[in-house]
């Protein structure tokens, strides 16, 4: 029965951790129906300031403290300018430009990014099979990512028409998401010392509050007719965007940041743009290359190998022949220890005995 209970809780607590990534995607589904009758910046600011709000209320309610003293407010305020209005302000702006699936693959090229900084910063191991995952993960969003032509050119030997490549992917959008990407790889990392003068759950929650609140400022100054085109439809995927999407998808990301290992984490956002890819298709009818569709395989791929980088590391021949060595040792002393103490062996009770 603990045992059920175990397993229970286990199921409940891997769930708990893809969430944030399917939260994520759906809110990225959600937005890119919505962009057509609204303003970037404005999206991104109700996207923010409301579910920061729902956050503190909620920390708030929990007993949370506020944040105390002048580094802990800066800590916030440097969080709230990277991770949210940067990211979001990219993310928005790009989305305008690429598909929801598409877009979603460019920003979760950050793992990279995360690994390279945890490792620098926080002394954290990716070892070999980590940097392999994380290279084939590069790789299939590469697939997913980049024009089928430059890869069959690449395939082929041919050369790249580079003035016509690059203004294909900036018109596209994709360099805005790259650089949202690098400022949500910057804003994981900052999580942790954000966590050493801020409570997590408060911290989040402020930095969501400031974040949408430049969003507004900006878009007051360079947008307009933000709202007039705006249907009951179009407030309701707003608003799930921000309940899902922000408050509990940010939330629970954050404070898995703050306790747990950074690489491993962001690893798992690799999971975004396959879910984003397959609700796009299912929902916005976004369409799939073969070359996407082995990218998406790829990714898969490359989830499994960083999550499971230390046990493949115990498997590796060199550990595997240093504990058979010792097992064989081990067992050979227990057989000897028990060939000295037991007695001999009753004919009579022997199951041999013809």
């Amino acid at each position: 029965m603990q045992l059920k209970l175990t397993n229970q809780q286990s199921v409940f607590s891997a769930l708990l951790l893809i969430a944030p990534f399917f939260l994520w995607a759906t809110a990225m589904v959600a937005m890119k129906s919505v962009i057509p009758n609204t303003t970037p910046l404005f999206m991104a600011g109700v996207r923010l300031l409301p579910a920061g709000a729902l956050v503190l209320g909620a920390a708030i309610f929990m007993g949370r403290s506020q944040p105390q003293g002048w580094k802990a407010w800066l800590w916030i305020s440097l969080f709230a300018l990277v991770d949210g209005a940067m990211f979001q302000g990219f993310l928005a702006e790009g989305l305008v430009k690429t598909g929801a699936g598409l877009g979603s693959v460019m920003i979760d090229s950050q793992p990279l990014a995360v690994a390279i900084l945890s490792a620098w910063l926080f002394g954290e191991v990716i070892g070999l099979w980590g940097w392999l995952g994380l290279g084939i993960g590069i790789f299939g969003i590469s697939l997913i990512g980049l024009p089928d032509e430059w890869i069959f050119n690449l395939l082929q030997g041919k050369e790249i028409t580079a003035s016509v490549g690059f203004q294909q992917l900036f018109e596209s959008g994709e360099w805005l998401m790259l650089l949202a990407a690098l400022s949500m790889a910057l804003g994981t990392v900052m999580i942790r010392f954000v966590c050493r003068y801020v409570d997590p759950v408060m911290a989040t929650g402020w930095h969501m509050v400031l974040g949408g609140a430049i969003m507004f400022a900006l878009s007051g100054v360079w947008e307009t007719q933000q709202w007039v085109q705006l249907d009951f439809s179009s407030w309701m995927a707003l608003a799930y965007s921000t309940i899902f999407g922000s408050a509990i998808a940010y939330g629970l990301f954050f404070y898995f940041a703050s306790q747990g290992n950074l690489t491993s984490l962001s690893s798992l956002t690799f999971l975004t743009p396959v879910f984003a890819l397959l609700l796009g298709n299912l929902i916005l009818s976004e369409v799939l290359s073969p070359l996407q569709w082995i990218g998406v395989n790829f990714t898969l791929i490359s989830i499994y190998l960083i999550n499971q980088r230390e046990n493949l590391a115990q498997r590796s021949p060199s550990q595997l022949n240093t504990q058979s060595i010792a097992s064989e040792t081990a067992t050979q002393e227990i057989e000897n220890e028990l060939d000295e103490k037991k007695p001999l062996p009753d004919a009579s009770k022997s199951p041999l005995r013809v």
